[in-house]
């Protein structure tokens, strides 16, 4: 039995991936965004899942993220959409990863370095993220040309990436005039440049940021990006996370569970103990806020989340035994809790929810339920 666990229906994102192709006009294509290791998923596992639902491409965040896809066998196009450093780059290079540049000085970097045929290059206009990216048009005009005018370079993409798409229409249409010029100078010099822009709220919330490519990440791993109900879109999430009770004792009147006393009984109360805690990705701050479903009920987590344990209140006349699972995200018979529920009570993301998965918390792979 394992002490945390959190398993991968490789289908639903198989499945995900084919309902975000629905959304797309042809010729219109799906890059799958498999960073932060598949966004706590499993980058390799979940990219082969996403190019078996129709994605064409894949975009890691970093280097070695494009790396490790190499080392798997996987030959789709990968795109690193974040900076890549000069000791970073001959990593970048030997994945064939293409890369983003919004400085003419980065591109006259990678120029010299490339020595094994063009690299592909996107350049980034930002349009309101604030992040990476050039302001200014004509720097991001002037950038293309560079790249298009060295012989070791390709001029592959133009690109930029929507701040609010998850909740703010109008600063997205306000990014979308921005962009436009860009593109229309880069389609009349380069017609063979491909567009993109589109995160997985703005694949759902604005077809007119599709243009020819579209990076779809927390959608395919079936969870909102609009932090709501998937299932209201269509989507399935693919990741649950579980643990079991490894000890039951009762708390009488005045004792307590976890660090500082968070948590002291009023009464005599049953106390289960999971062997979880923050540094597996249940977070601190859900101290006394949590539930846990175990046998087909919720049961309130109290006191403090430590480390490595989660105690939990169990009811009135329920009794729970010692190797009963337990469900942090996921089903149990009439209960489902989700990543956006748990966002919601802390005030955070679903992203960060699955994310915050630690590395010690092992995954398991299937298909419906069968191994994969």
């Amino acid at each position: 039995m394992l002490r945390a666990l959190a398993r991968v229906n490789l289908a639903a994102i198989e499945r995900n991936a084919a309902r975000i192709r629905r959304e797309l006009d042809p010729p219109v294509l799906l890059c799958a965004v498999v960073k932060a290791d598949g966004y706590g998923h499993g980058a390799v596992p979940a990219a082969l899942a996403a190019l078996a639902g129709g994605a064409s491409w894949l975009a890691v965040a970093t280097a070695g993220e494009a790396a490790e896809l190499r080392e798997a066998g996987i030959g789709a196009r990968i795109l690193v959409m974040g900076a890549v450093s000069l000791e970073e780059l001959p990593v970048a290079l030997a994945a064939d990863a293409d890369l983003v540049a919004w400085s003419q000085q980065f591109v006259s970097h990678l120029a010299a370095a490339a020595d094994d045929g063009p690299v592909r290059v996107h350049v980034k206009l930002d349009t309101g993220m604030g992040r990476l990216g050039t302001r200014v048009l004509s720097e991001a005009v002037a950038v293309a040309g560079l790249v298009y005018a060295e012989p070791s370079l390709e001029l592959a993409g133009a690109m930029t990436h929507f701040a609010t798409a998850d909740d703010d229409p109008e600063f997205v249409s306000a990014q979308l005039e921005r962009f436009a010029p860009f593109v229309a100078d880069l389609r009349r010099l380069h017609p063979g440049v491909v567009v993109h822009a589109a995160n997985s709220a703005a694949v759902l919330n604005a077809p007119a940021a599709h243009y020819d490519l579209v990076r779809s990440g927390i959608a395919l791993y079936g969870l909102d990006p609009m932090n709501a109900r998937a299932a209201d879109r269509g989507l399935e999430p693919a990741l649950e996370l579980t643990s079991y009770v490894s000890a039951v004792k009762v708390a009488a009147p005045g004792e307590s569970a976890g660090y500082g006393r968070l948590f002291v009984a009023e009464r005599e109360t049953l106390i289960a103990t999971l062997p979880i805690g923050y540094a597996d990705g249940v977070r601190r701050a859900f101290s006394n806020n949590l539930d846990i479903l175990i046998g087909g009920r919720r049961h309130p987590a109290v006191g403090a989340v430590s480390m490595d344990n989660v105690t939990v209140q169990i009811a009135e006349g329920d009794s729970v035994h010692v190797g009963a699972r337990a469900t942090i995200i996921g089903i149990d018979g009439p209960e489902d809790q989700s990543a956006e529920d748990l966002a919601a009570r802390i005030g955070t993301i679903n992203y960060e929810i699955v994310c915050g998965i630690s590395s010690r918390v092992p995954r398991a792979y299937h298909r419906d339920g069968a191994p994969a």
